[in-house]
């Protein structure tokens, strides 16, 4: 399991390289903002898809965006 700084610093990466610096510090202030709740979210947007839809789309992610960096094994 990852610690947390290198999550943070992951997610922060993978926000920038997404989406700039200015949108990921606007997003993370929007969540922060909202007092966000993640799960909340979550269940209220999964439950919404019919069943298999979130495999068929992360399928169709993964065909499209195929991962070209190193494998951390850990």
């Amino acid at each position: 399991m990852v610690n947390a700084v290198k999550i943070l610093e992951q997610g922060f990466t993978c926000l920038v390289d997404n989406m700039g610096v200015i949108d990921a510090e606007y997003f993370i202030s929007l969540i922060k903002r909202d007092d966000f709740d993640y799960t909340v979210w979550q269940r209220e947007y999964f439950d919404k898809m019919e069943s298999g839809e979130f495999a068929a789309k992360a399928s169709a992610y993964a065909s499209s965006h195929p991962y070209e960096g190193k494998a951390q094994i850990l």
